[in-house]
Protein backbone atom coordinates (compact mmCIF):
# COMPACT_ATOMS: atom_id res chain seq x y z
CA UNK A 1 0.00 0.00 0.00
CA UNK A 2 1.82 3.59 -0.98
CA UNK A 3 1.27 5.99 1.85
CA UNK A 4 0.45 9.48 0.61
CA UNK A 5 0.05 12.94 2.42
CA UNK A 6 -1.82 15.99 0.82
CA UNK A 7 -0.68 19.19 0.82
CA UNK A 8 -2.77 22.40 -0.46
CA UNK A 9 -4.57 25.17 1.75
CA UNK A 10 -7.23 24.79 -0.03
CA UNK A 11 -10.32 22.41 1.33
CA UNK A 12 -11.81 21.55 -1.88
CA UNK A 13 -8.41 20.56 -3.92
CA UNK A 14 -7.21 18.23 -0.62
CA UNK A 15 -11.12 16.33 -0.87
CA UNK A 16 -11.01 16.23 -4.51
CA UNK A 17 -7.35 14.66 -4.32
CA UNK A 18 -8.44 12.75 -1.60
CA UNK A 19 -11.47 11.34 -3.56
CA UNK A 20 -9.26 10.46 -6.27
CA UNK A 21 -6.50 9.09 -4.06
CA UNK A 22 -9.22 6.69 -2.06
CA UNK A 23 -10.69 5.17 -5.45
CA UNK A 24 -7.15 3.10 -6.00
CA UNK A 25 -6.97 -0.33 -4.25
CA UNK A 26 -3.11 -0.05 -3.85
CA UNK A 27 -3.31 3.90 -2.19
CA UNK A 28 -4.29 5.35 0.98
CA UNK A 29 -4.02 8.77 2.26
CA UNK A 30 -2.47 8.80 5.48
CA UNK A 31 -2.95 12.57 6.09
CA UNK A 32 -3.60 16.02 5.05
CA UNK A 33 -1.79 19.63 5.51
CA UNK A 34 -2.81 22.88 5.02
CA UNK A 35 0.28 24.88 5.18
CA UNK A 36 4.18 23.78 5.10
CA UNK A 37 4.12 23.74 8.87
CA UNK A 38 1.61 20.93 9.17
CA UNK A 39 3.15 19.19 6.14
CA UNK A 40 6.57 18.87 8.22
CA UNK A 41 4.18 17.75 11.17
CA UNK A 42 2.47 15.22 9.61
CA UNK A 43 5.47 13.73 7.67
CA UNK A 44 7.04 12.98 11.08
CA UNK A 45 4.21 11.37 12.48
CA UNK A 46 3.12 9.32 9.63
CA UNK A 47 6.17 8.55 7.44
CA UNK A 48 4.26 8.69 4.01
CA UNK A 49 5.92 7.56 1.07
CA UNK A 50 4.99 10.35 -1.28
CA UNK A 51 3.91 13.95 -0.59
CA UNK A 52 1.16 15.50 -3.19
CA UNK A 53 2.75 19.47 -2.29
CA UNK A 54 0.94 22.49 -3.44
CA UNK A 55 3.84 25.47 -3.48
CA UNK A 56 1.88 28.52 -2.90
CA UNK A 57 0.41 28.36 1.23
CA UNK A 58 0.79 30.35 4.10
CA UNK A 59 3.25 30.44 6.42
CA UNK A 60 5.77 27.69 5.17
CA UNK A 61 5.25 27.54 1.62
CA UNK A 62 5.68 24.08 -0.13
CA UNK A 63 9.50 25.09 -1.20
CA UNK A 64 10.20 25.23 2.53
CA UNK A 65 8.22 22.53 3.72
CA UNK A 66 10.20 20.17 0.95
CA UNK A 67 13.44 21.13 2.02
CA UNK A 68 12.69 20.68 5.84
CA UNK A 69 10.90 17.27 5.14
CA UNK A 70 14.09 15.95 2.65
CA UNK A 71 16.59 17.50 5.65
CA UNK A 72 15.64 14.91 8.01
CA UNK A 73 13.37 12.19 5.60
CA UNK A 74 15.13 12.18 2.60
CA UNK A 75 13.23 8.86 1.20
CA UNK A 76 10.51 10.99 0.98
CA UNK A 77 9.22 11.32 -2.47
CA UNK A 78 7.84 14.86 -2.77
CA UNK A 79 5.70 15.64 -6.25
CA UNK A 80 5.04 19.23 -6.59
CA UNK A 81 1.14 20.21 -8.03
CA UNK A 82 1.36 23.23 -9.91
CA UNK A 83 -0.98 25.83 -12.10
CA UNK A 84 0.42 28.26 -14.50
CA UNK A 85 0.88 30.90 -11.63
CA UNK A 86 3.96 28.88 -10.04
CA UNK A 87 6.55 29.29 -13.14
CA UNK A 88 8.67 31.31 -10.60
CA UNK A 89 8.72 28.42 -8.11
CA UNK A 90 9.35 25.30 -9.85
CA UNK A 91 12.92 25.78 -10.07
CA UNK A 92 13.29 26.71 -6.53
CA UNK A 93 11.24 23.05 -6.17
CA UNK A 94 13.36 21.15 -7.87
CA UNK A 95 16.38 22.48 -6.20
CA UNK A 96 14.65 21.61 -2.81
CA UNK A 97 14.64 17.76 -4.24
CA UNK A 98 11.47 17.87 -5.63
CA UNK A 99 11.18 14.67 -7.36
CA UNK A 100 8.56 15.33 -9.51
CA UNK A 101 5.98 18.20 -11.11
CA UNK A 102 2.19 17.59 -12.24
CA UNK A 103 -0.37 20.25 -13.21
CA UNK A 104 -3.54 20.57 -11.09
CA UNK A 105 -4.97 19.37 -14.23
CA UNK A 106 -3.72 16.54 -14.73
CA UNK A 107 -5.81 13.79 -15.80
CA UNK A 108 -6.54 11.88 -12.57
CA UNK A 109 -5.56 8.51 -14.27
CA UNK A 110 -2.58 10.09 -14.76
CA UNK A 111 -2.05 11.48 -11.46
CA UNK A 112 -2.31 7.89 -9.95
CA UNK A 113 0.18 6.55 -12.55
CA UNK A 114 2.40 9.67 -11.08
CA UNK A 115 2.47 8.76 -7.60
CA UNK A 116 2.94 4.87 -8.54
CA UNK A 117 6.06 6.29 -10.80
CA UNK A 118 7.56 8.58 -7.72
CA UNK A 119 7.15 5.11 -4.97
CA UNK A 120 9.10 3.41 -8.13
CA UNK A 121 12.22 5.97 -8.12
CA UNK A 122 10.69 7.60 -11.00
CA UNK A 123 10.44 11.27 -11.58
CA UNK A 124 6.92 12.30 -13.06
CA UNK A 125 6.22 15.76 -14.65
CA UNK A 126 3.48 17.10 -16.98
CA UNK A 127 5.23 17.66 -19.93
CA UNK A 128 3.95 21.10 -20.37
CA UNK A 129 5.34 21.49 -16.93
CA UNK A 130 8.64 20.21 -17.85
CA UNK A 131 8.83 22.71 -20.95
CA UNK A 132 8.06 25.53 -18.78
CA UNK A 133 10.74 24.26 -15.99
CA UNK A 134 13.07 23.76 -18.88
CA UNK A 135 12.68 27.85 -19.74
CA UNK A 136 13.02 28.93 -16.47
CA UNK A 137 15.70 27.44 -15.74
CA UNK A 138 18.10 27.15 -18.94
CA UNK A 139 20.40 30.06 -18.54
CA UNK A 140 19.61 31.69 -15.38
CA UNK A 141 22.28 31.93 -12.57
CA UNK A 142 20.58 29.05 -9.93
CA UNK A 143 20.88 26.25 -12.74
CA UNK A 144 24.54 24.28 -12.93
CA UNK A 145 25.87 24.92 -16.02
CA UNK A 146 25.58 22.15 -18.74
CA UNK A 147 29.00 20.55 -18.96
CA UNK A 148 30.59 18.79 -21.77
CA UNK A 149 28.88 15.35 -22.02
CA UNK A 150 31.28 12.44 -21.09
CA UNK A 151 28.65 9.41 -21.58
CA UNK A 152 28.56 6.36 -23.75
CA UNK A 153 26.35 6.31 -26.23
CA UNK A 154 23.12 4.57 -25.37
CA UNK A 155 23.58 6.83 -21.94
CA UNK A 156 23.48 9.95 -24.47
CA UNK A 157 19.94 8.14 -26.20
CA UNK A 158 18.23 7.79 -22.48
CA UNK A 159 18.95 11.08 -21.54
CA UNK A 160 17.68 12.84 -24.70
CA UNK A 161 14.08 10.94 -23.50
CA UNK A 162 14.35 11.46 -20.13
CA UNK A 163 14.77 15.07 -21.21
CA UNK A 164 11.83 14.72 -23.47
CA UNK A 165 9.55 13.38 -20.49
CA UNK A 166 9.58 9.50 -20.80
CA UNK A 167 9.20 7.23 -17.81
CA UNK A 168 11.77 4.30 -17.33
CA UNK A 169 9.01 1.87 -18.90
CA UNK A 170 8.46 4.20 -22.21
CA UNK A 171 12.44 4.37 -22.88
CA UNK A 172 12.98 0.99 -22.50
CA UNK A 173 10.21 0.30 -24.89
CA UNK A 174 11.56 2.62 -26.78
CA UNK A 175 15.26 1.18 -26.86
CA UNK A 176 14.11 -2.29 -26.14
CA UNK A 177 16.11 -2.55 -22.84
CA UNK A 178 14.85 -3.84 -19.61
CA UNK A 179 13.36 -1.50 -16.91
CA UNK A 180 16.21 -2.30 -14.64
CA UNK A 181 18.68 -1.68 -17.45
CA UNK A 182 17.05 2.10 -17.74
CA UNK A 183 17.20 2.66 -13.88
CA UNK A 184 20.86 1.94 -14.35
CA UNK A 185 21.64 3.78 -16.98
CA UNK A 186 19.69 6.96 -15.52
CA UNK A 187 21.79 6.18 -12.17
CA UNK A 188 24.91 6.39 -14.69
CA UNK A 189 23.99 9.77 -15.67
CA UNK A 190 23.46 11.22 -12.89
CA UNK A 191 26.95 10.33 -11.37
CA UNK A 192 28.79 11.46 -14.53
CA UNK A 193 26.85 14.67 -14.65
CA UNK A 194 26.79 15.73 -11.20
CA UNK A 195 22.51 16.32 -11.52
CA UNK A 196 21.14 15.51 -8.17
CA UNK A 197 17.74 13.68 -9.70
CA UNK A 198 15.77 12.92 -12.84
CA UNK A 199 14.29 16.25 -13.40
CA UNK A 200 17.67 18.12 -13.60
CA UNK A 201 18.80 15.08 -16.17
CA UNK A 202 16.07 16.50 -18.37
CA UNK A 203 16.87 20.30 -17.60
CA UNK A 204 20.10 19.35 -18.78
CA UNK A 205 18.80 17.22 -22.11
CA UNK A 206 17.57 20.09 -23.23
CA UNK A 207 20.18 22.92 -22.04
CA UNK A 208 22.58 20.66 -24.55
CA UNK A 209 20.16 20.20 -27.36
CA UNK A 210 19.54 16.48 -27.17
CA UNK A 211 15.88 16.77 -26.78
CA UNK A 212 15.79 18.62 -30.30
CA UNK A 213 18.28 16.32 -31.64
CA UNK A 214 15.85 13.25 -30.79
CA UNK A 215 12.91 14.73 -32.18
CA UNK A 216 10.63 13.85 -29.12
CA UNK A 217 8.19 15.53 -27.45
CA UNK A 218 7.38 13.97 -24.66
CA UNK A 219 4.41 11.37 -23.29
Amino acid sequence: MIRVLLVDDQDLVRAGLRMLCESADDILVVAEAANGHEAVREVDRHVPDVVLMDLRMPGLDGIGATERILSTRPGTRIVVLTTFDDDDHLYPALSAGACGFLSKDTAPPDLLAAIRRAVAGDSPFSPPVLRRLVARAVGTASAPAAPALDVTEREREVLALVGAGLSNADIGARLHLGVTTVKTHVANLMTKTGRANRVQLAVLANQVGLVAESGENGA
